[in-house]
């Protein structure tokens, strides 16, 4: 005699395949939703050209301006905000420069504590790193 279920297996596989699709983590990592969303497209860093300077307040209950540029990229030429580290080196970025950015290491590739919709940041100008032209070690 046959036991129930014995030559289920087929179906059991058709199944869970079929409902795999209910779980969301699931189903935005088959569709590469995060890649689609993400202006660097799954990539750790991105050349871009600096269009302007832009302030970004702080949210609660933090008050205070971050200092920030706004980037195209010259990979897709979507624009982003990113954060520029370091007291004064604002100063030392010009309209026009070539900047490479990162992410900041936020929960999920999100912000950092209060810096709202800011989820980048700069790390080098003209090839140049920040800390050198902030030391004084190099020119742009």
């Amino acid at each position: 005699m046959l036991m129930p279920g014995e030559f289920a297996a087929r179906k059991l596989k058709q199944l869970r395949k079929k409902f795999r699709w209910k779980d969301k983590k699931y189903a935005r990592k088959i569709l590469g939703l995060k890649e689609k969303a993400d202006p660097l497209e799954g990539a750790p860093q991105a050349r871009g050209i600096v269009i302007r300077k832009v302030g970004v307040e702080q949210k609660q209950p933090s008050s205070g301006i971050i200092k920030c540029v706004r980037v195209q990229l010259l990979k897709n030429g979507k624009e982003i905000t990113a954060f520029v580290p370091g007291d004064g080196v604002i100063n030392l970025i010009k309209e026009h420069d070539e900047v490479i950015v990162e992410g900041l290491g936020g929960a999920q590739g999100g912000p950092v504590g209060t810096m709202w919709g800011v989820k980048w940041k700069v790390i080098k100008v003209n090839g140049k790193s920040l800390k050198a032209l902030l030391e004084g070690k190099s020119k742009k």
